[in-house]
């Protein structure tokens, strides 16, 4: 399915978005794992999100849901039943990967595939310090899916991550769960931090010490009530479209402000945009507000190594706005982009080009000197959803017509994104 995007001429009106997808596959994941039933609201509905309820379901764990809530009945440590069928985890390697430090210390064996595009992601990554734990588990050559899982008995470690990565850190600490003593991972750089931050409200201790955390297991994990907060990574896109249209005021309610996962808006607010944080609060460890965002004038800005992590997500629409920022903006130490669901740096730089805009990539990142018009184009969105969102933005201030291709991927964060670009640029 293609999407037409024409110029808007404001973006306007207040919005809610999807429930944190990083949480929401944690809520699920952690309610699995402990006795009893684990409330959550506001749980996400993409399909990432679906993808590890549905493996979940095909391992005995019932999940019920309604319009205002998810119960998951969790069996605890040992109550997985053995899957009678592959362990489809859609496009979304957050399912892959965490559910792998699960499936490690499960008696019996399982098998893990994903898309074609999720086949092509590295897995070795979390392979490595689970095999280091003990772990059984074979890839297809070069470390990619599908992923053949002997369940046994592991034993803790204290692993040193060579990047700074939460998928990573968080397959190991959830493996670490069911080993005996403490199992640690140290990171080069801090990456968002939800487990940790969730894992004392289903009663289980987390030590930090720097940028090194841990848990101790065999562990009991109690039931809990999650409130999920929205996706800041979906507000994203509706944030920088208001401070790139002219006569715009966006208020985007509860939204999760973790600062593990506020490097975009610290970064904008850098680059002089006007947001404001309203009405926040703390809710199972996890700060939220609403944001007020208006039309701002940006300038450009440089990031590296430290703030990467932080905005991984977010690289792709913070494109956009540095197209229509004063000055060279310049983005490395992001070579993780070029493993998500694309190639999200040759991504960027093909569609904007095809806007009218110069770009510089590199190997890890790219440099744009703004600002400069963007005409309306065919976008390829690789069938990756944070690439059409992200050009549905630079639609709407593009000169003429926009055409997002294969649109229907936004579906795996945001099913309504569409439908709120519309409600905005008719506010």
């Amino acid at each position: 399915m293609n999407q037409t995007i024409q110029k808007a001429k404001s973006f306007k009106g207040t919005i809610d978005v999807p429930g944190d997808k990083s949480i929401s596959h944690r809520a699920l994941l952690l309610g699995a794992l402990a006795e009893g039933t684990t409330r959550i609201t506001n749980l996400s509905h993409g399909q990432d999100v679906m993808s590890t309820l549905a493996c979940l379901q095909k391992m005995g764990i019932r999940i019920d849901q309604d319009a205002d809530e998810t119960q998951v009945h969790g069996k605890g440590l040992s109550g997985f039943s053995r899957p009678e069928t592959a362990l489809n985890a859609g496009n979304s390697g957050t399912t892959m990967r965490l559910m792998s430090g699960i499936l490690s210390a499960q008696p019996f064996h399982s098998v893990m595939t994903g898309d074609a595009s999720l086949s092509k992601r590295p897995m070795n990554r979390i392979v490595h310090p689970l095999t280091m734990m003990g772990a059984v588990i074979h890839t297809k050559e070069g470390g990619f899916p599908p992923l053949q899982i002997q369940g046994t008995t592991l034993h803790p470690i204290h692993y040193n991550s060579p990047v700074a990565s939460a998928q990573i850190k968080s397959s190991v600490l959830l493996a670490g769960l069911f080993a005996d003593g403490k199992t640690s991972v140290t990171e080069p750089e801090q990456s968002r931090d939800h487990t940790e931050r969730m894992l004392p409200c289903f009663g289980i201790p987390v030590e930090k010490a720097g940028l090194t955390v841990s848990v101790t297991g065999p562990a009991k994990l109690q039931s809990a009530f999650i409130d999920v907060p929205g996706d800041i990574s979906s507000a994203a896109f509706c944030i920088i479209g208001a401070l790139l249209i002219q006569n715009s005021n966006v208020i985007i309610k509860n939204i999760g402000i973790n600062p593990t996962r506020t490097g975009l808006i610290d970064v904008l607010e850098r680059m002089g945009a006007m947001i404001q944080k309203t009405n926040v609060s703390n809710v199972n460890g996890e700060p939220r507000a609403d944001l007020t965002v208006t039309t701002s004038p940006l300038r450009s800005i440089e990031i590296g190594s430290k703030t990467i992590p932080l905005l991984i997500d977010e690289i792709p629409v913070l494109a956009i706005a540095a197209a229509r920022a004063e000055g060279t903006t310049i983005i490395r130490d992001a070579k993780e982009l070029r493993v998500k669901e694309s190639d999200r740096i040759h991504a960027i730089g093909k569609n904007l080009r095809a806007m009218g805009v110069e770009i510089v990539t590199f190997e890890d990142g790219f440099a744009i000197t703004g600002p400069q018009s963007l005409k309306g184009a065919n976008i390829d969105s690789f069938g990756d959803h944070r690439i059409a969102m992200a050009f549905s933005i630079a639609g709407l201030i593009a000169e003429g017509k926009t055409v997002i291709q294969d649109s229907e991927c936004a579906d795996i964060s945001y099913p309504a994104f569409f439908k709120t670009l519309n409600q905005l640029s008719n506010g």
